[in-house]
């Protein structure tokens, strides 16, 4: 069941601490709400995006095609996170190009557009944030705090920031930090758009270009790190385009030409990317991947950085996912389990990788819908 969705936004002027010592003040924060608060404000639930979403969790917006939520197939009435029973919240994160103040706006003190001078933004720098919209909306406590991968992240860290505030907290396909070879992987992105001739050192809105070129191998590493092997043998193997096929001779042997399918659709999906992207968003998000390591304060015990929780969890990983392997699921699983923690945990055999967190997995589904409607029947 399909329903409409209502873009909103709040306005804070107080100044926002942020985790560099720098402060943002005068910003607009991006929401939608699905459902309905109850008279005892306890059914709320805060959905986090990753990368590339946005506030748009559910629904669709009149009028246009194609423009369902990111999370639909998880969040509605009668869906796994039921709006029947639930008031759902989606924020769009500080920096973000999707509504919420971002390096694309005008910094009220200088009167010029941030760009470049965007300041640097944490996962605990956004959750500070979204406490404060959830502050505005007169909800003390979340019934739970779901996301997945960066999503995942920033509902671990509710945890540990505002413990008292999260009853649950649903954590999909994330990690308690990002090993080196993800950390590579961001890098060598971001250096595909910082050298693109159009970045202009992040000032490339007065030059009224976009570094199209890097945003679109940025999104083309992204891409093949959010698939498994399985999926893309499967859905392209080593299968030629067909122009290249029907010239009879197989091969162009040619060192420009796009000839193979997954060559193909790796280009379309770079430059679809570059089309609503914007690439200053795209460093500050990769970068507060990069800096999440709650258990950096304390000589990288985990255990003993997660004792602070108060929530009840719920972890899912998928077995191909190699970006955020199971194992990083299972660190925080151990950890929880140490500090005494009511913990589920759920590692579903999917082929789609990484992205499998966003697909309509019979089982996956089934898990978190019985995790939710757990919480419901407690809170009736």
């Amino acid at each position: 069941m399909t329903f409409t969705a209502s873009p909103q936004s709040l306005h804070f002027e107080a100044p926002l601490p942020l985790q560099s010592g720098a402060s943002i003040r005068g910003y607009d924060l991006s929401y939608e709400t699905y459902g309905q608060l109850n008279a005892e404000r306890s059914n709320a639930v805060l959905i986090c995006h990753a990368l590339n979403a946005s506030h748009h969790v559910a629904g669709v917006y009149p009028g246009q095609e194609r423009s369902e939520g990111w999370w639909d197939n998880m969040v509605g009435p009668g869906k796994p996170v039921d709006t029947n029973r639930f008031f759902v919240i989606g924020v769009n994160n500080l920096g973000s190009c999707f509504g919420s103040t971002g390096p694309m706006h005008v910094n009220p003190g200088t009167g010029q557009v941030y760009g470049a001078e965007f300041p640097v933004v944490t996962v605990e720098d956004w959750v500070n944030a979204q406490a404060r919209l959830l502050d505005a909306l007169g909800i003390g406590q979340l019934a739970a705090v779901m996301g997945g991968s960066l999503g995942g992240m920033q509902a671990l860290s509710w945890t540990l920031q505002y413990p008292e505030r999260v009853r649950h907290a649903v954590v999909v396909a994330s990690a308690p930090n990002l090993t080196a070879e993800n950390i590579a992987f961001n890098e060598v992105a971001r250096r595909a758009i910082v050298t693109d001739p159009d970045f202009h050192g992040g000032h490339f809105y007065r030059h009224g270009v976009v570094p199209a070129r890097g945003l679109r191998i940025a999104r083309m590493i992204g891409h093949i790190t959010y698939l498994s092997d399985d999926v893309m043998n499967e859905k392209f193997g080593r299968e030629l385009r067909a122009a290249v096929v029907g010239n009879g001779s197989g091969y162009r042997f040619s060192t420009q030409d796009v000839e193979f399918q997954i060559e193909s659709y790796l280009r379309y999906q770079g430059d679809k990317f570059s089309e609503y992207f914007d690439a200053n968003t795209y460093l500050l998000i990769t970068r507060a991947l990069d800096y999440f390591d709650p258990a950096r304060a304390f000589g990288g015990d985990l255990t003993q950085a997660l004792a602070r929780t108060q929530a009840k969890f719920l972890l899912v990983s998928f077995t191909t996912d190699w970006r955020f392997a199971p194992a990083r699921s299972r660190e925080i699983v151990k950890a929880l389990l140490e500090n005494r923690r009511e913990v589920s945990y759920a590692e579903i055999d999917a082929p789609h990788g990484h992205d499998a967190f966003l697909l309509d997995d019979g089982r996956y589904m089934g898990v978190v819908r019985s995790y939710f409607e757990r919480i419901a029947q407690v809170q009736a």
